[in-house]
């Protein structure tokens, strides 16, 4: 067995869907377990395949074209076998800053397009994910001592891994070039680490869910100290919870002891009296946060209440166990709320519904009497992919395949093969186009960014990406 090590890891992408959009630059290093960098830096363009528009925002802030990615990247499948065989190897601890709920989606459709498993690389032989972003998070909250904390302009708590940067003499030279975050994100996990090592080796446990699962459990519930984005900057994005009732795909649901269900029904009340015989009003959308889904394998910076006797805890927080134990009994005096959370949310998809079969990673696992067909196709050149034609039980493959050939093998297409992917190229792009337009000529019209020869530059180079995608059979 090796040794375990850290790979730290970030991406530059053409917009945020982890499922439309697509990556353009990987960054990564590789440490041990004392954050000593071992072997040298990743840095990767990957190619734009002529399918996708990506959103001038995201170009103009990594400044990443898509001619630059096609003069000096490499292939999304070429990406997908140097990430399963040379970098997420085994025993590797795979982290980023926000990537358990960013990044990491990036991959998993990056491998589910290229008929790798979309998810062995984060807990097979030895691996495992990890998050920096919580873990500042709580200890901004909890722990602050000893490391300058920045505020945004308007004076709230910010935790923009540039602003840390900043704020404690850290050198970022380039925020949002994948490879300088990934080398200032080291120095801020440093940071915490010899500032507040129990806190930190705590949280790198949280990594193994049923560690998680000691402290937030349906069967015998218990109020928590969970740190998340979703709770805001007022109070450091760290709140008490308990968690309440069954999740979706073994999750669960959590309640925010921050607030009183009395009151919060009371305001319901005032705007729909009859809220709980109206079956179209949907308190799930209503209470959320306050009623949120905790994910035990996405690593969550959760710690037991008696973690804030200690430190003043409680006043960095701004909550008392007296108002903890006020709104408990609130919440366990609602039993029918508590049923119409669970039928509402079991019943429900946040996610809007797939749009063909590369959207569709997550709609189930690929039965196992296909994966031998994914490792064959992975090794296949262009004559054998010609001539390759399983009998899928998933019905997704045979599209997902489809579109593998004309990406890496267009000679391998059939006539009608490459008439369908013609017109699924055509359709997705007309999805992508008027948004792409009116991004684009936001900016086009604002003095700001026209002004700027590298903004306009990046403008023109975004156009005629679009012209040449239209040139290409786009129409």
């Amino acid at each position: 067995m090796s040794a375990p090590t850290f790979f730290f890891y970030d991406l530059e992408t053409s917009g945020l869907s982890g499922s439309d959009d697509r990556i353009m630059q990987f960054a990564g290093r590789r440490t041990n377990l004392n954050l000593e960098p071992t072997g040298e830096p990743v840095n990767i363009l990957v190619k734009l395949d002529d399918d996708t528009l990506p959103s001038p925002s995201a170009i103009l802030t990594t400044k990443i074209t898509p001619q630059k990615t096609l003069e000096d990247g490499i292939s999304e499948r070429e990406l997908a076998r140097t990430l399963s065989q040379e970098i997420f190897t085994p025993d590797t601890i795979i982290l980023g800053f926000n990537s358990v709920r960013f990044d990491d989606k990036f991959i998993q459709h990056l491998f589910w397009r290229n008929f790798y498993d979309p998810y062995e690389w984060q807990w097979k032989d030895g691996r495992s994910r990890w998050d920096m972003l919580d873990v500042v998070r709580l200890t901004r909250a909890l722990r602050p001592e000893n490391i300058n904390w920045p505020v945004a302009e308007d004076g709230k708590p910010t935790n923009r891994l540039e602003l840390i940067t900043k704020a404690n003499g850290i050198s970022h030279e380039s925020a949002h070039d994948a490879l300088s975050d990934v080398n200032a994100l080291i120095d801020v996990t440093r940071l915490i680490r010899d500032n507040q090592p129990r806190l930190f080796g705590y949280l790198f446990k949280l990594r193994d869910k049923r560690e998680v699962k000691t402290i937030v459990n349906l069967d015998n519930p218990e109020p928590f100290v969970y740190a998340s984005g979703r709770y805001g900057s007022a109070h450091n994005f760290t709140t008490v919870c308990i968690p309440v009732l069954p999740g979706k795909n073994g999750n669960c649901l959590v309640y925010d002891l921050r607030y009183n269900l009395d009151e919060l029904l009371d305001e319901l009340k005032k705007q729909a009296p009859d809220y709980l015989a109206n079956q179209t009003i949907k308190l799930r959308d209503y209470l959320f946060p306050k009623f949120k889904e905790l994910a035990y394998n996405r690593c969550p910076a959760v710690a037991p209440i008696n973690v804030l006797d200690s430190g003043d805890g409680w006043n960095k927080i701004n909550l008392s166990k007296k108002l903890i134990k006020t709104n408990l009994e609130s919440l366990q005096n609602h039993p029918e709320i508590l049923d119409r959370i669970k039928s509402e949310h079991l019943a429900d998809k946040y996610d809007k519904p797939p749009v063909d079969a590369e959207t569709a990673l997550y709609d189930g696992f690929t039965p196992d009497n296909d994966r031998v067909h994914l490792t064959a196709i992975r090794s296949m050149d262009e004559k054998n992919l010609a001539d390759f034609h399983p009998n899928f039980t998933d019905e997704r493959l045979p599209e997902l395949l489809l579109h593998y050939k004309a990406k890496n093998f267009p000679n391998s297409l059939s006539e009608d093969e490459t008439a369908k992917w013609q017109a699924y190229r055509a359709a997705r792009l007309n999805r992508q186009a008027p948004a792409f337009l009116a991004e684009l000529q936001k900016y086009q019209k604002d003095p700001e960014v026209t002004k700027n020869k590298d903004k306009s530059f990046l403008l023109d180079e975004l156009m005629l990406w679009y012209q040449s995608l239209q040139d290409n059979d786009y129409q």
